[in-house]
């Protein structure tokens, strides 16, 4: 368990709900342990009343009943106050249905308190909550507002380890204006050791309180095992250990185009397919899918056929692996480290956190297939009304020949190459260190 809340980007957008004349009730979206619940926590201090109600809590199932029995936010909320001894005031009190895809009338109830209560802050969450709203198809349009929370980004961490005077040094360097090689070692350094830790906020936190990397490790540990146990709870469609098979496949194909004749499984490819989907609901898995990109918005000519798939945290995904962290944190060499495919999955990971948190997450690259002419870009951002090409290298060299190909085909003004070299520029490519790719570049069109 988390002791000391640990600031969060969210914070600032649960502020602005919270104080927002057009407010509507607010569903947190995310995987199990991303920190939905802490931040709601923190925002209920602001509050003179706070009412946490956790529907997998057998001591909660007073207000269970509660919700089956009404539709009428007054009643419900009259209830919950006499049962829990704790007013529920429109105005003064913030009421918090955590692990609501346990109860779907809780979950239908929203658009009431939407239409007949608005003054009333309602926050809902819960860790497996798309598959709930998936079965309840016209569920509230226009009547909730969504925040997709994920784990712990880079910018976070530095916040976290009490680093806020390197984080502004960092949020003012440019490939204009590089970093002085002390700081940009510095900064290479405990990206290192994020990456290692991962984002998840009990590593995070056990990490920044004194912890060592070897605690981190035990805790990405307990977390991978209860990520494992939850696959049970998913679908009877696909079972566990088809789920276990499928996340492995993705683990192993990082930075990879996806390929089902690769998975060593007794699923078949519809199962494999479903898998996915169910991993990818969950939060636990992002598509990175190939766009034409001869326009915006790149998905009008993503393929879905032509995918590659990563996994939530590069601290899960390394102690899944039980890479050899050696070469990375005492020599440096990120592109020893499983071929450059995790400094490869940071960057996509820094990128969804980096998105704008009412949206789900979208992630594109794109390739061209021809004989003698093969090529791939890793990643595609939609920067204003530009396309902007990104190339990861795991160090500092690498060659450029896709993204040229991709700025001449696309006539694009110029391409970002992400490295583990300092800020700077060359022809019309921008140079940016591995960590400052959402906090310096992605920072302007965040939200």
């Amino acid at each position: 368990m988390i002791d000391n809340y640990l600031n969060r980007l969210i914070d600032a957008d649960l502020w602005e709900w919270k104080n927002s004349e057009s407010r509507k009730p607010l569903i947190l979206r995310g995987a199990r342990q991303v920190g939905k619940s802490s931040a709601v926590r923190e925002l209920g201090k602001k509050f003179e009343n706070f009412l946490e109600i956790n529907f997998e809590n057998k001591d909660y199932a007073g207000a269970k009943r509660v919700f089956e029995r009404h539709s009428d936010p007054r009643l419900i909320c009259d209830e919950l106050s006499a049962i829990y001894e704790t007013p529920v005031t429109a105005g003064q009190t913030l009421l918090f249905l955590d692990e609501v895809q346990s109860c779907p009338d809780a979950i239908s109830s929203l658009r009431y308190f939407y239409e007949q209560m608005p003054a009333l802050h309602v926050i809902a969450a819960g860790s497996l909550l798309e598959f709930a709203l998936q079965k309840i198809p016209s569920f509230a349009v226009g009547r909730v507002r969504s925040m997709y929370v994920y784990p712990f980004s880079f910018e976070e961490f530095l916040q976290a380890m009490g680093r806020g005077i390197l984080l502004d040094k960092l949020k003012a360097a440019t490939p204009q204006n590089p970093l002085s090689e002390e700081v940009h070692n510095k900064l290479k350094e405990l990206l290192l050791r994020f990456i290692v830790v991962g984002g998840m906020p009990e590593a995070v936190s056990k990490y920044a309180s004194g912890g060592s990397l070897l605690d981190c490790q035990n805790v990405l540990d307990e977390l991978t095992e209860t990520l494992y146990n939850d696959f049970a709870k998913y679908k009877q469609r696909v079972p566990a250990t088809r789920l276990e098979e499928v996340f492995s496949a993705i683990i192993a194909q990082t930075g990879q185009k996806f390929t089902f004749s690769k998975v060593h499984t007794l699923a078949n490819q519809v199962q494999m397919r479903e898998g996915i989907e169910l991993l990818k609901m969950a939060g636990l898995v992002y598509a990175v899918t190939h766009s034409s990109a001869n326009g915006l918005p790149l998905a009008a000519e993503a393929n879905p056929r032509y995918r590659k798939f990563m996994i939530f945290d590069t601290g899960i995904y390394q102690r899944f692996l039980r890479l050899d962290m050696t070469n990375l944190l005492l020599e440096e060499k990120m592109e020893q480290i499983n071929k450059g495919a995790l400094a490869e999955m940071f960057v996509g990971t820094e990128l969804v956190k980096s998105q704008n948190n009412r949206l789900p997450a979208e992630l594109h690259y794109w390739q061209r297939e021809k004989n003698g002419s093969a090529a791939e870009v890793d990643y595609l951002i939609q920067h204003g009304q530009n396309i902007v090409p990104v190339e990861v290298k795991a160090g500092t060299k690498g060659a450029m020949q896709s993204m040229f190909l991709f700025l001449a085909e696309k006539q694009r003004p110029f391409g970002i190459r992400c490295s583990m070299e300092n800020f700077g520029e060359f022809q019309n490519i921008q140079i940016y260190p591995l960590y400052a790719i959402s906090s310096t570049f992605c920072s302007t069109v965040r939200r």
